[in-house]
């Protein structure tokens, strides 16, 4: 595949979402029946092992297995798509991308080691080692506001100047000051934010993109609205208000409730109605029941009809 620039890593990008049987093994025909949705829908792009790839409780094995057919479905439709080569472990990690540079991704992302939080010095240190290693693909760098290193807008601009290869980044959109300290020094990065706040950070000509909940939630309706974004972004800010409430009402109680960010991207995807995963997570984390995941669908189609009816 071509690989990403800072240029053309941008726009809608939709995520596997790891399906796990009764017995706690990965269903591949369900892996399957995902990607082949997502290639179908006109999503910018397509990676893996993010947040809801349950990229922390994989074997080596089972990682290796979702990374070809991830490459095998995406080479076949000429979809870009990025390899999350994300772990805990610094070790693993870079094992992990050592083994997948013979897929030619566009692009790997990666996390800090999240064990011990990294001083800045640290950061580069590991950065520079796993770029050489992923060399050619570029790197994208996954830093959610859960992560024991938290990145501040400033530190991006070290981090570009430091690792050339780190074309892009995932964090979570903040508030005004946040935003207005990204245009400074987000400058030669690809920054991309949640999804349920993506017309906000295209408005404020931060975001170029989303690994995005809302393709979680349905990728076709994720597609309309990023392409309605760019003919009429007060149209789409109109709907990102919605998407909100639905959030307030109906997403964010059961992260109140202490569900983790998979938990609730399974969620999304079951409310959506597009995918087959269901609600369930891999031991020992709990999921949402099939009941309440029922109701938050009908929610989700009185809300927002826009996202889930275009199928």
């Amino acid at each position: 595949m071509e690989i990403l620039s800072v240029d053309s890593l941008k726009g809608t990008w939709g995520t596997i979402l790891l399906s796990v049987n009764a017995d706690n093994s990965i269903d591949y025909g369900c892996l399957e029946q995902q990607l082949d949705f997502l290639c179908s829908s006109g999503i910018s792009g397509i990676y893996s092992n993010g947040t809801a790839g349950e990229f922390f409780n994989q074997t080596e094995q089972e990682f290796d297995r979702i990374q070809l057919l991830m490459a095998e479905k995406c080479r076949r439709n000429n979809i870009p798509f990025q390899v999350g080569g994300c772990h805990m472990s610094p070790v693993v990690s870079m094992e992990r991308i050592k083994r997948s540079r013979s897929l030619y991704p566009g692009a790997f992302q990666v996390i800090f080691p999240d064990w011990l939080p990294l001083t800045p010095e640290e950061q580069i240190v590991f950065l520079k080692e796993v770029s050489q290693v992923a060399d050619p693909a570029p790197l994208v760098l996954y830093n959610p506001g859960h992560s024991k290193t938290v990145l501040q807008p400033k530190d991006f601009s070290v981090l570009r100047r430091e690792i050339p290869s780190l074309i892009g980044i995932k964090v979570a959109a903040k508030g005004d000051d946040w935003l207005e300290a990204v245009k400074v020094h987000g400058e030669g990065l690809s920054v991309f934010i949640q999804g349920h706040r993506l017309a906000s950070g295209i408005k404020a000509g931060i975001a170029k993109g989303s690994y995005s909940n809302i393709a979680c939630l349905n990728p076709v309706g994720a597609v309309a609205w990023y392409q309605l974004m760019q003919e009429d972004i007060a149209e789409a800010l109109i709907i990102e208000n919605r998407i909100a409430d639905f959030f307030e009402n109906c997403i964010f109680p059961f992260a109140k409730a202490g569900y983790s960010d998979p938990a609730l991207d399974k969620l999304l995807a079951f409310a959506g109605g597009w995918s087959q995963a269901g609600t369930r997570l891999r031991f020992p984390y709990k999921w949402v029941s099939q009941a309440d995941a029922l109701s938050v669908r009908q929610q989700a189609k009185k809300m927002l009809p826009e996202l889930i009816t275009r199928f």
